[in-house]
């Protein structure tokens, strides 16, 4: 039988164990604070610095390499090089609460839950900024966290970045096409010109696509894609134009 000194040697240390799961939950705790200061260097230096790429961009890359002639197409223009049809089309159709709102569209969101819940078609109430954000940082898809952390990159775009800013980073990774990324890039792959040069109805039919421009062609449009291009054409005009988006709120 072992004595009391030898018991009390081998009797383990009750500290011990503490310390390693005190540390991890420090680092735990720390977690609040480093995550957004992580997302807020990314978010902040493309508020002058144009992104070179997004994280939709990259994933489609990917997915094209099994794919025989597949080609990814963007370049960056600078907004006073796009046409100022399209930024007011992309709105008009897209997120017309945009000069506005700080990021979220609430009465579209309770607009959307409602239909969805009657049974209606599904239907979204993202704002371009959230579309910024889960286009240059994130992944296509559902999931509550996926939209949480949307939600963070969304309120440190709209608190850092202008409203101009936000629309011309838009305007320059939105997915026009398959692989066709940009105002650039879609004016020459569908219309053969620079986007400087498009007319009003083109850019309608841009924006027409956006729900799904694998699915929709501007170049080539059906009856939905003309249809909804002329409601947006409608729109625009009711809105009062691209001045829209200079009047003061």
């Amino acid at each position: 039988m072992p004595s009391p000194r030898e018991q009390a040697v081998r009797r383990p240390d009750p500290a011990a164990p503490v310390r390693p799961r005190r540390r991890w939950l420090r680092r735990l705790l720390w977690l609040p604070v480093l995550l957004p200061l992580l997302m807020l260097a990314q978010v902040l230096p493309l508020r002058w610095l144009d992104p070179p790429t997004s994280m939709f961009m990259l994933i489609r890359q990917v997915e094209g390499l099994g794919e025989e002639g597949f080609e990814l197409r963007q370049e960056w223009r600078d907004l006073e090089d796009i046409a100022a049809c399209l930024p007011i089309s992309v709105v008009a159709a897209e997120d017309q609460a945009f000069p506005t709102h700080s990021g979220f569209d609430f009465a579209a969101i309770e607009k959307a839950l409602d239909r969805n819940a009657r049974g209606g078609r599904v239907r979204g109430a993202s704002t371009i900024s959230q579309q910024v954000a889960k286009n240059l940082y994130l992944w296509g898809g559902g999931g509550y966290f996926r939209k949480a952390v949307e939600a963070g990159y969304t309120v440190l775009i709209e608190a850092t970045w202008t409203k101009r800013r936000i629309l011309e980073v838009y305007v320059n990774i939105a997915e026009f096409g398959d692989g066709v990324y940009g105002a650039e890039a879609a004016a020459q792959a569908f219309f053969r010109k620079p986007a400087s040069a498009l007319t009003g109805a083109e850019c309608a039919r841009l924006a027409a696509v956006l729900p799904n421009p694998k699915k929709y062609s501007a170049a080539s449009p059906g009856p939905y894609v003309r249809q909804r291009a002329a409601w947006i054409q409608r729109q625009v005009r009711q809105l009062g134009g691209p001045a829209y988006l200079d009047a003061p709120r």
